[in-house]
């Protein structure tokens, strides 16, 4: 079975930062793109950054220059380092892996900046 666990949500207050996980198991996630997404109460899920198999990466406009997405050397493994928090970046961070029409999803850690 395929799981994607996220780790190291939690509560950090304005220009803290915070540094997200995600394990993937029962695939080699190396031929994966791997991403970020998050999504606020009331708001849809977006796109915070994401990093090819090839390793380029892509970032959402509002996380440019603070938030830096990155892969672990076994490639089942993102990170997502989090400068500069601000209280708008308070939201459930949900790591997913695609590959042709392949998708995958974790069960979200959650991310609370206070102000």
């Amino acid at each position: 079975q395929v799981h994607l666990v996220e780790s190291g949500g939690g509560l950090v207050h304005t220009g803290g930062s915070l540094r997200l996980s995600c394990t993937g198991s029962g695939s080699d996630f190396s031929i994966y793109a791997m991403a970020w997404y998050r999504q606020a109460p009331g708001k849809q899920r977006e796109l915070v950054a994401e990093v090819t198999s090839g390793s380029s990466t892509n970032y959402g406009d509002s996380v440019k220059g603070r938030f830096t997405i990155s892969r672990g050397n076994n490639k089942n493994t993102v990170y997502l380092q989090m400068n500069s928090l601000k209280p708008e970046d308070t939201a459930v961070y949900y790591c997913n892996a695609y590959r042709d029409y392949t998708e995958y999803w974790g069960r979200g850690t959650q991310v609370t900046v206070s102000s």
